[in-house]
């Protein structure tokens, strides 16, 4: 942090990460302060008289009255430009690997590192001439940063003038790259920008979301699809799956960044995280999926304070990509935790609880990041447009979604992706109850899928979705008399429910033809199943006894089409004409 306007204080007062210092008037919210000798990272959240209180973002063991406070006179800040992308980070981004270099495995306390890498050179490339007009958010220039991704190199927000000079070259992140003379005299640009983690980036404009973001995942893009620019949760109970749903859809999802922040979970999911995605290939380009990602962790076992800084940590990198141009997908896991750093914090600061312990502003808090969400056309001249969508879990404890966090979230969102236990439990996954679940851009998005997948996307969504409905229905007879209670028509839609449910919304994460199903392949596999229902339906009018109809060798077929590759599509028309030719052979019998 840039030490603009020093001011000392002296601590008077430690609660673990609360600590209160007084001689500091002349701080602001949110400004960042050095605690102590061991120059610890702490930030203003409360002013009263002269005392501020401060959180600190690390360990405050061994802190007594007395010890000196210095506030930066800035706010918490995060380094925006190359070399983002593959980084790994803690909370309030420093560069974990790094750290590990300077501490060893456990992070010492008071170690203050650049998030880039200052040192290394990357070669600029403009794209604007001398003499021409470079407004706030133009491309400049810009910089390879591996074989996925271009950083574009931009003029920083409220910056403008006329380029007086623009080099092509090998620079690191601090050196000039162009000069702006304006009203303000000559502003030097370099590739790296500074922003404050708690502002939104600005943009021109905001827009309503339109098209879908692509996961692949038949629950979620049949039935609850998430608009690019949209906000969605996974709120779940322990085991139900809320992490490898978040994986998946880091890993195909069709947003060209990824950042991933692990917001208080438990260690060993953590490592996990760390441990696979630089494994993972990214299915389009046979590249490894980090080149598009940006990991940030916090364990559960860091400084609880640090969960708040982490999630505004990667809204921020994901608004800085998001002006790009390019779609963005910022994954939290899990938003929870985040709200219990909130409701320490508030607890510490003796202020008047809320329900169940959280503050009375957590609604507001968790409003403020997910509104930071959305399609935008960005600042600059040539009407860039990017997206960023906001994808959280949320753990509510034993699964209660009546508790103040899930509620909070469900008001904000129009995506919820409501995980099961019962279903977990039959290892039915991904656990998206499809009764609970619900996506409010699926009517919106529908103009879309008419022009892109087929017309008739909605009408098949909507029919396979009541059939679900008519089988919840259905179950409450059966517990009580039986399935030979009912009539051969409403055992058929059993039977095609059970189809759906099975065949088509249980999907393998592991398995490598069914891990990710285009949305043809979608169109195509329930199109399947939805015909001989028809046409079984329309056989049993006829006369067709059920016991064969459900007996047909194409059924089974049916079952296994979410292992047929993406390049075998024929085999769908293959199994269609099987299933007709069987159904009649019946009918005319």
């Amino acid at each position: 942090m840039a030490q603009t306007k020093q001011k000392k204080g002296r601590i008077i007062k430690v609660a673990g990460p609360l600590i209160v210092a007084e001689g500091l008037d002349d701080c602001r919210m949110f400004d960042v302060v050095r605690v102590s000798s061991r120059n610890l990272i702490g930030e203003v959240i409360e002013m009263r008289g002269g005392r501020a209180s401060v959180q600190v973002y690390e360990e405050t063991g061994g802190l007594g009255p007395g010890e000196e406070v210095v506030s930066t006179g800035a706010p918490l800040s995060v380094e925006l430009g190359p070399g983002l992308l593959e980084g790994i980070y803690d909370g309030i981004q420093r560069p974990l690997r790094k750290l590990m270099e300077a501490s060893g495995e456990r992070i010492g306390r008071g170690i203050d590192m650049p998030a880039l890498d200052h040192e290394k050179k990357w070669k600029f490339v403009p794209v604007m001439k001398k003499g021409a007009q470079a407004s706030a958010g133009d491309v400049i220039g810009t910089v390879r940063e591996n074989s996925l991704v271009e950083h574009r190199i931009m003029v920083p927000p409220g910056v403008s003038g006329t380029i007086k000079s623009i080099e092509e070259g090998e620079f690191t992140v601090d050196q000039t790259v162009c000069v702006l003379t304006g009203d303000k005299g000559e502003v030097k640009l370099t590739m790296m920008q500074k922003w404050p983690v708690r502002i939104g980036r600005p943009y021109k404009s905001k827009m309503s979301p339109s098209m879908p973001l692509i996961s692949g995942q038949r629950v979620i893009d049949t039935f609850f699809p998430v608009a690019k620019g949209g906000a969605a949760c996974i709120p779940g109970p322990f085991g139900s799956g809320k992490t490898v749903v978040q994986h998946q859809l880091a890993k195909w999802a069709d947003a060209e960044i990824i950042v991933y922040v692990g917001c208080g979970e438990r260690g060993n999911e953590m490592t996990d995280v760390l441990n696979e995605f630089p494994q993972l290939t990214d299915p389009r380009s046979g590249e490894p999926l980090m080149k598009r990602t940006v990991l940030i962790a916090n364990t559960s076992d860091m400084p609880v304070a640090a969960r708040e800084a982490s999630i505004y940590t990667g809204i921020t990198i994901a608004e800085y990509f998001r002006d790009m141009g390019y779609n963005v997908a910022i994954m939290a896991d899990s938003s929870s935790r985040w709200a219990e750093a909130l409701r320490e914090m508030s607890g510490r600061l003796e202020e008047m609880p809320g329900e169940e312990g959280y503050p009375a502003y957590l609604s507001s808090r968790l409003a403020s990041y997910y509104e930071r969400a959305g399609v935008v056309r960005t600042l600059g001249t040539d009407n860039r447009v990017g997206s960023v969508t906001a994808i959280s879990a949320v753990s509510p404890p034993g699964g209660d979604l009546s508790e103040p966090v899930s509620q909070a979230t469900l008001r904000i969102v129009k995506v919820f992706w409501g995980l099961s236990a019962s279903l977990a439990y039959k290892r039915h996954f991904p656990a998206i109850d499809w009764i609970a679940s619900y996506s409010l851009y699926g009517d919106r998005m529908t103009e879309w899928y008419d022009n892109n997948v087929n017309s008739k996307w909605a009408e098949q969504r909507s029919r396979a979705m009541s059939i679900l409905q008519e089988e919840a229905g259905l179950n409450e007879i059966v517990r009580l008399v039986g399935m030979d209670a009912l009539s051969a028509e409403d055992r058929l839609t059993m039977e095609t429910a059970k189809s759906i449910r099975e065949d088509y919304l249980h999907q393998d994460a592991f398995n490598e033809v069914d891990t990710y199903a285009s949305l043809q392949k979608q169109f195509r596999m329930l199109k399947l199943i939805l015909d001989c229902h028809t046409l079984s339906a329309d056989a049993l009018a006829k006369g067709a006894d059920l016991d064969d109809l459900l007996a047909i060798k194409s059924r089974e077929q049916i079952g296994r089409c979410k292992y047929i590759p993406e390049k075998q599509s024929n085999k769908f028309a293959e199994i269609d004409a099987l299933m007709r030719q069987e159904i009649e052979a019946l009918v005319n019998a």
